[in-house]
């Protein structure tokens, strides 16, 4: 089952090695408000996290070879559902993602987009599981022995092939904007894991991202609600919230939002925001 590393709930830093958690860091997040709505867990902690990450890999076999690979979405919201929405209205050909398992990825199955990116956190490296690169396809990853975690290569894997659209998820500034110059319209790139962003990497996510989402940074949240006063951006949700930055971005977060007979994000009700602020 290999080596897997995770930043979950406040970055907190998990190492799981063939099954086992070897290493829980202190998360620098105290509260997450949509852990608290979805789990009841009002506190992290090392012992809750370790508890919830323990839920997970029983529940859906999480860095396991008993991992599931595919997943339905039916009320909730968050970057896999906005971009599997996507894939299935025809209007994205493929995403460009990360997963336990496999890294770097290539899907057009939304099932398996949902499956392998709806219940995951930040994944910093990770190792071959046989079931994920079987659903993935090994041509579809940069490397099955080593399943290497890097964006840049796998949008440029994706943009050789016949996709009129395809999208990309980045938790960097400089992927963002390398990315963007190098594919134009033709890619939709979409930040997520991006507490603890400095100044300057929030403002390229906002000069080159479609959708970001806030995490725990109140830098996103700030430059956010600043152009929301202008009527620059969109904004879903009060807890963490996704910003649709571009007119693709709002068409794919409104198509979604639609889905479940929601809207954008208007004011009310108040935020409620993670505690404390990470950045």
């Amino acid at each position: 089952m290999g080596r897997h590393v995770m930043e979950a709930l406040g970055l907190c830093r998990i190492v799981v090695e063939d099954g086992e958690i070897v290493e829980i860091s202190q998360p620098r997040l105290h509260r997450c408000p949509m852990f608290a709505k979805m789990r009841g867990l009002e506190s992290l902690t090392a012992d809750s996290v370790r508890a919830n990450i323990e839920f997970r890999m029983k529940d859906f076999g999480l860095f396991t070879e008993d991992r599931q690979v595919r997943g339905n979405d039916i009320v909730t919201f968050g970057v896999s559902e906005i971009l599997s929405n996507a894939i299935r209205e025809n209007n994205l050909d493929a995403a460009c993602i990360v997963s336990d398992g496999c890294g770097s990825a290539i899907v057009t199955d939304p099932e398996i987009l949902q499956g392998l990116c709806g219940r995951i956190s930040g994944i910093i490296e990770t190792s071959p599981i046989r079931k994920v690169l079987d659903a993935v396809g090994e041509e579809n990853v940069l490397d099955p022995a080593t399943t290497p975690i890097d964006q840049i290569r796998i949008a440029e894997k994706a943009s050789l092939r016949p996709y009129k659209r395809f999208a990309v998820t980045v938790c960097r500034g400089e992927d963002a904007e390398i990315i963007r110059r190098t594919y134009g319209d033709r890619v939709v790139v979409v930040a997520a894991h991006t507490s603890g962003m400095c100044q300057k990497d929030v403002d390229r996510l906002f000069e080159n991202c479609d959708i970001i989402t806030a995490c725990a940074s109140s830098r996103i949240r700030e430059k956010a609600f600043e152009l929301l006063e202008e009527g620059k951006v969109k904004i879903a949700g009060n807890k963490v919230q996704i910003i649709a930055v571009t007119p693709i971005g709002q068409m794919f977060v409104g198509n979604k939002l639609r889905s479940l007979g929601r809207d954008f994000w208007n004011g009310e009700p108040a935020t409620d925001d993670p505690v404390p602020f990470i950045d």
